[in-house]
């Protein structure tokens, strides 16, 4: 293991055991999770470790104990994925999903219809809501033969230094409609991506006031890196290389596999929207970027007759709108920025993206 990463546990373990969670997490946000860069082995250490001082956040603030532990669930969950035969792990997941349901906290953010096997009061409204519903269903049963399908939808929980008090760090939420009829590609590539949890503990490394805010470089955290989640025939824009031989997933480099476009879509950069970032035409990968309330950038919009290919980067893909969390968005466009650039002087950091 990394002496680094060594290191970077044992200050971590040391805080949570001195009564300061919320420092540990920074230490495992900020130095642990690069350092485990080289193995899943090691990152399912840093998510497991983090996963206990959630836990011990929810020791320390009562009132926010099923928020703490439903996040050091899902810690946990995601360092199985990674070590799925990590028994420490997995021993650990199982006495705090013990501890959940002597405390009455379902294992999701959803609400709780039962208890113990017994349905809780809102259970009973949902069960009698329920039959009531099929019972209506019956008696128009046929006339609906299809039901339109909805939207997927991914919450971020972001962390920033607030732009009114740079000494208070703050957590907010964001949670995004991914339009995946207008925008197939996009958001296929961007939810592998999320279910790869490749997004966590990135930066948002980008952000000029009044126009938008970008992250997503999955690779380099600086705006050269991040690529497709899926493979879907270009390579950094191209269809073929210098040779004229058609690239294929095995002989385009990873970092090189892009999305094409599908900015004529007809969705625009309104005020919430999230767009993918680009170098030019086709090279579209896992930076994205999210326009603020005071923005409407509509010079990145595709229009007829507008030639994107001359043009480099003035057409850009639109496939998702913030539903919540518009707030969070505002405010770290007001971040204060490096003197005389557009990286933020204090990280804005993408703590997780998952599944709404």
């Amino acid at each position: 293991m990394p002496s680094e990463l060594i290191a970077a546990l044992k200050e971590a373990e040391n805080a949570i055991n001195s009564g300061n969670p919320e420092n540990a997490l920074e230490i495992l946000r900020s130095t642990a999770w690069d350092a485990a860069a080289e193995s899943n082995h090691y990152r399912a250490r840093v998510l497991a470790l983090a996963a206990e001082a959630q836990i011990a956040m929810g020791e320390i603030e009562i009132g926010a104990r099923r928020r703490h532990w439903q996040r050091a669930l899902k810690n946990y969950q995601k360092a199985l994925k990674l070590d799925s035969n990590n028994k420490d792990v997995r021993r650990s997941m199982n006495k705090l999903i013990s501890m959940m349901d002597e405390e009455s906290i379902s294992l999701g953010k959803s609400w709780q219809f039962f208890d113990d096997g017994n349905p809780t009061p809102l259970g009973v409204v949902v069960i009698m809501a329920s039959m009531i519903a099929f019972l209506i269903a019956f008696k128009y049963a046929g006339e609906v033969l299809e039901r339109e399908s909805t939207n997927p939808f991914v919450t971020m929980e972001v962390s920033y230094v607030h732009p009114s008090d740079p000494n208070t760090r703050v957590e907010g939420t964001i949670i995004i409609e991914l339009y995946q009829d207008a925008a197939p590609k996009h958001v296929e590539s961007f939810l592998s991506l999320v279910d790869e949890s490749k997004y966590d503990f990135t930066i948002f490394h980008r952000v000029i006031d009044g126009f938008m805010v970008q992250g997503g470089d999955i690779e380099m955290q600086s705006g050269s890196g991040g690529y497709s989640g899926v493979w879907y025939g270009y390579c950094n824009g191209q269809t073929h290389d210098s040779n004229n031989q058609q690239y294929t997933a095995e002989t385009c480099p990873l970092k090189d596999w892009a999305v094409p476009g599908e900015h004529t879509n007809g969705l625009k950069h309104v005020p919430g929207a999230l767009a993918a970032a680009h170098s030019g035409l086709n090279t579209d990968g896992s930076q994205f970027y999210l326009v603020p309330s005071d923005s409407t950038p509509s010079h990145l919009d595709w229009n007829e007759g507008k030639d994107c290919a001359a043009q480099g980067n003035a057409c850009h893909t639109v496939y998702g709108q913030v539903i919540s969390g518009q707030d969070v968005v505002d405010a770290i466009s007001e971040v204060a920025t490096a003197l005389g650039g557009d990286k933020p002087s204090q990280d804005v950091r993408l703590i997780s993206v998952v599944r709404s």
